[in-house]
């Protein structure tokens, strides 16, 4: 989906054109940050562009298409870095597509319909993403507490000094705060799925909260480890970056804030149908939260 020409947080932007020719779709554009690309493995893709006029409906205008990774006209310009670490094997590529032809059987779904597809397939990614990130959380707290039960400094445990204690204690908390809001969003799509407006709300919540959740975690275990904390013989620098980069990867923090502000807003309207439908299903479900 991401392109470098475009803030591709809102892919209503997203300029890759696929036009009709006959029998073919005929791609060309440039995407980057395109994760697996770099692998010998990867033998397709699917791509969003656009297909639509400038009349179509906004969210009509975009399409979803199989690529196969041999296809003429396809380049692979480099491997993206983050934090100067370029993800091999696998990688972040930037490709480049010129004229690239696809058979017309190869459009998802039919033409128009890439933003319904990408609204099915990122939700569940997303709480993918942050149930591994609360696994590395749990890792790093680990970690810090057996740092500090075995390293002494100025006669005495660090574990016994009250600043690292209440660390411990702040990540801890943190982390089992993180674990509770995941378990309810993924409850709710168990239930509900994820085209449902509160569960929408809760997959914009775990994303926004657990990645910095884990980063803040992340980072008081490396300071409480020196060091050796950001070095080659720790799994804690390489823990950093992936939450770091979480923050920005299947939409930045601010999206998911304010994806999740304009859907609170609308929940909390009393007027509202919607309101009426969300508390008849949270009391169908559990009568004492729609009470609370």
């Amino acid at each position: 989906m991401t392109e470098p020409a475009v803030a591709s947080s809102d892919a209503t932007n997203i300029r890759t054109m696929i036009m009709r020719d006959g029998d073919h779709w005929v791609i060309n554009g440039r995407k980057h940050w395109i994760t697996g690309a770099g692998n010998i493995d990867c033998k397709i893709m699917i791509l969003m562009g656009r297909t639509g006029t400038a009349e179509s409906p906004t969210y009509r205008s975009q399409s979803q298409i199989l690529v196969p990774m041999d296809t003429p006209g396809i380049t692979l310009v480099r491997p993206m870095e983050t934090f100067g670490d370029d993800d091999c094997p696998k990688g972040h590529m930037e490709i480049l597509f010129e004229d690239v032809r696809v058979p017309a059987s190869n459009m998802i779904w039919g033409e128009g319909r890439g933003f319904e597809i990408a609204q099915l397939r990122l939700g569940p990614g997303r709480i993918h993403h942050c149930m591994r990130m609360i696994g590395q959380a749990e890792r790093a707290l680990s970690h810090m507490c057996r740092r500090a039960t075995t390293r002494t400094a100025f006669g005495q445990k660090l574990a016994e000094m009250g600043g690292v204690v209440q660390q411990i204690a702040e990540c801890r908390s943190e982390i089992d705060q993180a674990r509770l809001l995941v378990r309810e969003a993924a409850d709710r799509m168990d239930r509900l799925g994820n085209r449902d407006h509160y569960t929408r709300k809760l997959l914009s919540l775990v994303k926004a909260v657990v990645p910095a959740m884990t980063q803040r975690v992340v980072d008081r275990a490396m300071q409480l480890h020196g060091g050796l904390g950001g070095s080659q013989d720790s799994f804690l620098p390489a823990a950093f970056v992936a939450a770091r980069n979480l923050r920005w990867a299947d939409g930045p923090d601010e999206v998911h804030w304010r994806t999740a502000g304009r859907l609170e807003i609308s929940y909390q309207r009393k007027d509202s149908p919607l309101f009426q439908i969300e508390l008849y299903e949270h009391d169908k479900s559990n009568p004492f939260r729609a009470k609370l």
